[in-house]
């Protein structure tokens, strides 16, 4: 049960950091494209990628500590679901170019950032 609460706290957690970021990444940027998702989800991968790494590679990380991080921050931080909205929308009203984009650089973007993320807890873990 402990586990649970904790992975709860997280997702709270997570969710709203996505909409902290997603708003100021629409107030800052406009709202004609989805940055504000495109932001969480590069971001929760690269993060998703360095906890993945450290939680394999070390003891740094308890099971409950790494659950919390991954299913409930990451979980709530990153939004597949807001990605596949946006993405339909876009092409619904004819933006066909940005939909594809924003497919193409989600895709890239996130599995760079998640790569990313490895590496840089690998050398954060090596010293």
């Amino acid at each position: 049960m402990e586990r649970w609460f904790w992975i709860g706290l997280g997702g709270a957690a997570g969710t709203l950091a996505r909409y902290g970021l997603s708003t100021w990444c629409q107030q800052r940027f406009g709202a004609e494209f989805p940055y504000g998702t495109l932001a969480v989800n590069v971001i929760g991968s690269f993060l998703l990628g360095a906890i993945g790494e450290v939680a394999a590679t070390t003891e740094l990380l308890s099971p409950t500590l790494r659950l919390s991080l991954s299913t409930g921050v990451m979980g709530g931080f990153t939004t597949y679901s807001s990605f596949n909205n946006e993405t339909i929308r876009l092409i619904e009203y004819k933006s066909w170019a940005a939909g594809l984009a924003n497919i193409a650089i989600t895709l890239v973007a996130c599995l760079l950032a998640g790569v990313l993320g490895m590496v840089v807890a690998r050398r954060l873990i090596a010293g």
